[in-house]
């Protein structure tokens, strides 16, 4: 059977095309495995998983717990909220400690970028990075780009938008990366201070008038505005913000062709997108969603058989 590339996923920069194909291919079975009568498979039985939040999740941490447990893994879940990092243990004494447990792979999310990478050369455990600051959250890119290949066929050679708050967001950065290797072409658009001074040096293009954006692309992929990791304030108010670069049905409506519209949630409706743009049809946000589990299942499964032929 082929193998990944990588002995842990910290982010999509590390990966290479073929990773991308491979996970996809074993995404496409564990997906018929979730939708089948009895939707688990004995794969992981003897393997135990750590979900290590240190920021809050709803999607993500549903999605990847429901994932283990599809695989049969044993799940151990700790919220930072509720543990000792509050009475000030490290990231590593905390790590090293759910270790001891005889923990085989670390499913991490942290609000300090390279927390993973840093974890994955202090422990001897598999770590998947479930978002690291604003850096990566590389399952996302995967589950959306596994998503435009389910509803449009193929990732190469579309035109793809990115939306909205791009300096913040470790979820765009994860999608240029995910995208290039797939050989998209990959826009990003949204108020000048929210866009990184160097974007461009990754091979995408800027566009500030949302129209042109739209009529432009194949796909819309939709990020909120990251008020929790702003300290100052980037645009004058929602209202505005909504008005320039909120995405409504009349404006899909005039575009004279249909856009699939992502979105990664949570949606503020009414900023970034209205209710009836998020509900309609050409909408897959719900597919991201249910494609999430598939894609967590390959990584894990994947990362899992290197835990198995190192124990042989």
């Amino acid at each position: 059977m082929s193998q990944l590339s990588v002995q842990h996923l910290l982010g999509i920069k590390h990966l290479k095309r073929s990773d991308i194909d491979l996970i996809f291919e074993t995404a496409d079975h564990f997906k018929e495995v979730i939708n089948r009568p009895i939707k688990k498979v004995p794969s992981l039985r003897d393997i135990t998983i750590a979900n290590l939040f240190f920021e809050n999740s709803t999607r993500t941490k549903l999605s990847f717990e429901l994932a283990e447990k599809r695989l049969s893994a044993d799940v151990i879940n700790f919220s930072a909220s509720q543990s000792s990092v509050k009475k000030g243990e490290t990231l590593i004494d905390t790590a090293n400690n759910i270790l001891s447990m005889k923990v085989d792979l670390i499913v991490m999310r942290h609000p300090n970028v390279g927390a993973c990478d840093f974890l994955s050369r202090n422990v001897d455990a598999k770590i998947v990075n479930a978002g690291d600051g604003t850096h990566e959250h590389p399952t996302q890119a995967l589950l959306d780009s596994y998503s435009i290949r389910e509803k449009l066929g193929s990732v190469t050679g579309k035109k793809v938008v990115i939306i909205g708050d791009i300096l913040h967001s470790r979820v765009a950065l994860s999608n240029i990366y995910a995208l290039k290797l797939q050989g998209a072409a990959i826009k990003v658009c949204g108020p000048k201070t929210l866009i990184p001074k160097y974007i461009e040096s990754l091979g995408v293009s800027i566009e500030y008038d949302l129209k042109k954006a739209l009529e432009w692309c194949d796909v819309a992929n939709v990020l909120r505005v990251q008020n929790e990791r702003m300290a100052i304030n980037y645009f004058p108010s929602t209202r505005e913000y909504a008005q320039l670069f909120g995405i409504n049905k009349q404006l899909l409506n005039s575009l004279g062709k249909k856009i699939v519209i992502m979105h990664p949630g949570p949606i503020n409706r009414g900023v970034e997108i209205t209710s009836d743009v998020a509900d309609a049809d050409q909408s897959i946000i719900l597919n991201q969603v249910e494609n999430g589990v598939a894609i967590r299942m390959a990584v894990i499964y994947l990362l899992a058989q290197q835990i198995e032929r190192h124990k042989q």
